[in-house]
Formats: C-alpha cells, sequence, structure tokens
C-alpha cells in the first residue's frame, strides 16, 4: 500500500496586488489624451513628415510633386537671397531678444517691489492683447517719415525726421522694437511668477548683511531665476525665429530686401512663385536652426535645473 502524498501548498497568485477602494483610471486617462493625440499627429507630425518629403521634390501645385533629391538643398547653399535672410532674421532676434528680455525682467522686478496692485499687472500685459498686425499698422501711422506724429514730434524737437520703415539701417530695429513693445508684459508676467518662488527670507538675510539692491538683483534673484529665465529665453527665441505678420505689414521684405526675413522667403516662394518643394527645404532649415539654437539654450541655461533646493 502506497504512502498518500501531501497536497502541494497552493502557490500564491503572482500579478498586480489589488488595493481595495482602488480603480484604475488608465482608460479614462487615456479618453482625455487621445483629443490632443490625434490633434498633435494631423496638425504638427503629418505636416512635418509632408513638408520634408516635399522638400526633396519639384512642385507648383498645377502638376504632380516630381522626386529631385537633394537639389533643392544644392540651390539653397548657393541662393544670396536665402542667406541675406538668415542675416537679417539672427540679427532681428538678437535685437528683439536682448531688449525684450531686460525690460521685462526690470518691469517684473518693479511689480514685485513697488507694487501689488492687479489692475497695475493687468495694464502690463494689455499690449499682448493686440494683435500683431493691428500693432503693426498702428506704429506704421504714428512713425510715418511724412504724416506720422512720433516724426512730427522729433521734427519739433530739432532732430528732424527719420525713415523708420523706409530706411535700411532702422527698419530692423523699429520692427524689433514694435514686437518688444507687445511681448513685453506677457514677458514679464512670467518672469514676475518666477519671482513669486524666491523665499523673502533669503532678501531679508542679505539686508542684514547690507547688501544693497544691485547686489541682492545679481547674488539672489538672476541665479534663483535662472530655470525661468531659460524658458522665456527658449520661447522668445523660437518666437523670434517666426516673424511674418508685422514685416509682411509694414515693409514686406524692403528696402532692398534689408527686412526680408526667413519667414517671409519662405512665404515668396510658396505662395508668390508657386515654388513649394524649394520652400519646404527652407523650412526644414529654419527647423534645423531652431532645434540647434534651443539645444544650445537648454544646455547653457542648465533650464532643466534649479538651485531652489
Amino acid at each position: 500500500m502506497s504512502a498518500v502524498e501531501n497536497p502541494a501548498p497552493a502557490r500564491p497568485r503572482l500579478g498586480r496586488p489589488r488595493t481595495a477602494g482602488r480603480r484604475d483610471d488608465t482608460r479614462l486617462a487615456l479618453m482625455f489624451i487621445l483629443p490632443a493625440a490625434i490633434g498633435l499627429v494631423v496638425f504638427y507630425f503629418w505636416p512635418l513628415v509632408r513638408g520634408i518629403w516635399l522638400s526633396f521634390t519639384s512642385w507648383d501645385i498645377l502638376t504632380p510633386a516630381r522626386f529631385v533629391g537633394l537639389a533643392n538643398y544644392q540651390e539653397m547653399i548657393g541662393d544670396p537671397v536665402f542667406w541675406n535672410a538668415v542675416r537679417v532674421t539672427l540679427i532681428y532676434v538678437v535685437i528683439n531678444i536682448g531688449v525684450q528680455t531686460v525690460v521685462a525682467l526690470l518691469l517684473a522686478v518693479l511689480m514685485q517691489r513697488l507694487s501689488r496692485s492687479i489692475l497695475l499687472r493687468s495694464l502690463v500685459l494689455t499690449p499682448f492683447l493686440v494683435s500683431n498686425v493691428v500693432a503693426a499698422l498702428v506704429f506704421l501711422w504714428i512713425l510715418d517719415f511724412q504724416l506720422g506724429i512720433g516724426n512730427q514730434f522729433l521734427d519739433s524737437l530739432g532732430v528732424g525726421r527719420v525713415g523708420f520703415f523706409t530706411t535700411e539701417a532702422w527698419v530692423i530695429p523699429t520692427i524689433a522694437l514694435v514686437n518688444v513693445w507687445r511681448h513685453m508684459g506677457y514677458t514679464a508676467l512670467l518672469l514676475f511668477a518666477g519671482l513669486q518662488a524666491i523665499p523673502s527670507n533669503l532678501y531679508e538675510a542679505a539686508r542684514v548683511d547690507g547688501a544693497s539692491e544691485l547686489r541682492q538683483f545679481f547674488t539672489i534673484t538672476v541665479p534663483l531665476l535662472r530655470p525661468i529665465l531659460g524658458l522665456v529665453l527658449i520661447i522668445s527665441v523660437i518666437g523670434s525665429f517666426q516673424v511674418f505678420d508685422t514685416v509682411a505689414v509694414t515693409t514686406n521684405g524692403g528696402p532692398v530686401d534689408s527686412s526680408r526675413v526667413l519667414q517671409l522667403y519662405i512665404y515668396d516662394n510658396a505662395f508668390g512663385q508657386f515654388n513649394f518643394g524649394y520652400a519646404a527645404a527652407l523650412s526644414v532649415a529654419l527647423l534645423v536652426i531652431l532645434l540647434v539654437v534651443t539645444v544650445l539654450q537648454y544646455r547653457v541655461t542648465r533650464a532643466g535645473q534649479t538651485d531652489l533646493n
């Protein structure tokens, strides 16, 4: 008679432990994310892939696209108008970002130190509510060489009239300052939000040690505001490289291509000459420039790190 074997003990089931009263919200989260994901694919990813493909073709809408390999990029390398557009765009970006960042930082510090008025903060944001086209038209009338009130004021001071939109030396700085006026309030509010995160006891300790306001600004405010400054610079640079409407309304690239920025040159090739293949190649070049500048900015400003630990 064989011995009766004891049954093996039941092995515990492997798997995710269930928590009482807790449900899986993954499907609900996916339902909320799905519309945004579809929009991202339809309006960003697909046009990007389509644009890169068109940059290797010759296409004028009326005939089917014809694959031409790297011909558009070879033409772009030897195109003096393209390099002039890159130079003009870089000058605009440097003036716009430099002036806008300094003015916005000054406004943000003044709002934090001198006033807690919500009305004042709202007034600072007012220019951002005006569209680029309206702002361009208003400044075009104000700075008109013959009838503009700005030039009449300069003439009354004895300075003389200035061709802000009609001379090569003044056109890009003028367009940059118009856009600085419109965007400085929005940038100032972003920096103001960053200033609110800096602990006030750091300033109190600095005052006890006898540090002046200027020293507090450079030793406390600027270092601790670095992540927000990095974010603001990245957003501003990407937006500045895409300047188009202000230039199209005021000068349309003139005089003598001195304000023909890269976006306007892309538009002229696509919708003025129906050379969509070459315009797509120019757009890909702009994308590469933005990627390189953004990565360099992110690393130089260490935008992903903070000293508030």
